[in-house]
């Protein structure tokens, strides 16, 4: 029992680490593609694109959104379902489900919001450019793993192991602050709706309701609608939805081997027909074969794995090609040098690295933690610069930050030459340290 989930959670890692990988380079592809366009003269097709507007109507109800609303508010809310039910599923039986794995990479990730926020407010302490001090506290796990992965297996799994678990804890860390800062008049009885929809979904998961369209009904057209209308942003639908889809099998691992051996025998006693087709007896066997597998699944693994694919190639790409596309104007250089540009710039490549190597040496040496088998302090440097890949995530908190359109441009330039400066060192630490071992 042991060895096999050893060996499947090193699997599930390395499969991610695939996934991840893969999506850092269509991400990177769609960033080149939209800043291209948008800085061609075909620009005006690509904004006119972002704004054509979208409407669903049910009855006398409709809503009816720009594009680039629908991929921001709608689509990204599937995303924080998907680092919901990966956070979910590392507490529940990952690299969190023991304080011993999990403090390090906890507070590697905390140091790691911190401290850019800290280095962020030094430079923009009043007005509405100090509202930005959320934008350098993330990192983009889909572009830092794709660049960790460019070194193959030269690196250890438990360094990608230790940015996922730092990046998903990261992720959560940007949910709670966009949740209690980036809200702006909020109605308490939409919030009362959202939060009785959440719990409805709660008691389904005690109820034993394991079918997937439940929580995503109540999920999409409950809590997501809710919160929407609420003022909160409506991606904190799917962390919540997240925690509420059950975790844990309707039967264990030795029941479901001895149904299926059961079934494996009766349906080799049964007698099959000529040619390609199979009896009806058999076909009832491998339905009950089939229902046995889902009873020994859990809905949240189910979910996940189904979600990977459409959020990775789907809705990340989309969300890169909506908002990557800056159309760069004016002087770039003042640009960079501004207060905002500077905060995010320095938050992101100096302070994710202080504050996830300051918090790591501290953990260590209190040994409250330990690092990981196979992994050396460089190796930690290395990934750490790596955090500071914001992209993604930084985008999406600057879009909620600013209302001024010349902070949101400044602040986008800044994220993307940072993320690109942050990706660079960490690549050269990395680099340098596979040499020093060479040698």
């Amino acid at each position: 029992m042991k060895k096999r989930t050893a060996y499947s959670s090193v699997w599930n890692i390395l499969n991610t680490n695939k996934v991840l990988s893969n999506t850092g380079i269509v991400l990177l592809i769609t960033v080149i593609i939209a800043m291209l366009w948008a800085n061609s003269p075909w620009q005006g097709i690509y904004q006119n694109i972002l704004k054509t507007t979208i409407s669903i109507s049910i009855g006398n109800f409709q809503l009816t959104e720009p594009l680039l609303l629908w991929i921001n508010d709608g689509l990204m809310a599937l995303f924080f379902l998907q680092v919901g039910l990966e956070l979910k599923r590392e507490i529940l039986g990952g690299k969190l489900s023991t304080p011993q794995n999990a403090i390090l990479p906890i507070g590697a990730a905390i140091g790691g919001m911190v401290f850019p926020a800290l280095i962020y407010y030094i430079f923009n302490t009043s007005g509405e450019a100090s509202q930005g001090w959320g934008i350098p506290m993330a990192t983009d796990i889909a572009f830092s793993l794709g660049v960790l992965a460019l070194f193959g297996k030269r690196l250890p799994t438990a360094l990608r192991v230790f940015l996922v678990s730092l990046a998903v804890v990261d992720d959560l860390g940007g949910v709670l602050v966009i949740a209690l800062f980036y809200t702006s008049g909020i109605s308490t009885m939409d919030l009362f709706h959202a939060f009785l929809f959440f719990g409805l979904l709660i008691i389904g998961n005690y109820a034993g309701i394991r079918k997937t369209w439940f929580y995503a009904i109540i999920g999409i057209g409950g809590v997501w609608l809710a919160f929407f209308f609420s003022g909160v942003h409506p991606t904190i639908a799917g962390i919540l939805t997240a925690i509420a889809i059950p975790g844990r099998v309707k039967i264990n691992e030795a029941i479901f081997l001895q149904r299926l051996a059961a079934l494996h025998t009766k349906f080799d006693e049964e007698k099959s027909v000529k040619g390609s087709l199979i009896s009806n007896s058999q076909l009832k066997i491998l339905k009950e074969i089939k229902v046995t597998s889902s009873e020994a699944e859990t809905p949240l693994q189910k979910l996940e794995n189904a979600l990977d694919p459409f959020v990775s190639f789907i809705v990340l790409p989309l969300f890169a090609f909506a908002n990557a596309g800056i159309h760069l104007h004016g002087k770039v250089f003042e640009v960079l040098t501004h207060p905002i540009s500077l905060g995010i710039g320095f938050g992101l490549v100096f302070g994710k690295f202080i504050g996830i190597v300051l918090f790591s040496r501290i953990l260590v040496f209190l040994k409250l933690a330990k690092l990981p088998k196979n992994i050396n302090w460089y190796q930690i440097y290395g990934v750490a610069f790596l955090a500071g890949i914001g992209f993604t995530m930084s985008i999406f908190i600057n879009e909620l930050a600013f209302a001024n359109e010349e902070f949101i441009y400044t602040a986008k330039v800044s994220i993307l030459f940072s993320s690109l400066i942050a990706g660079i060192i960490g690549s050269i630490i990395l680099i340098k340290n596979q040499k020093l071992k060479t040698v």
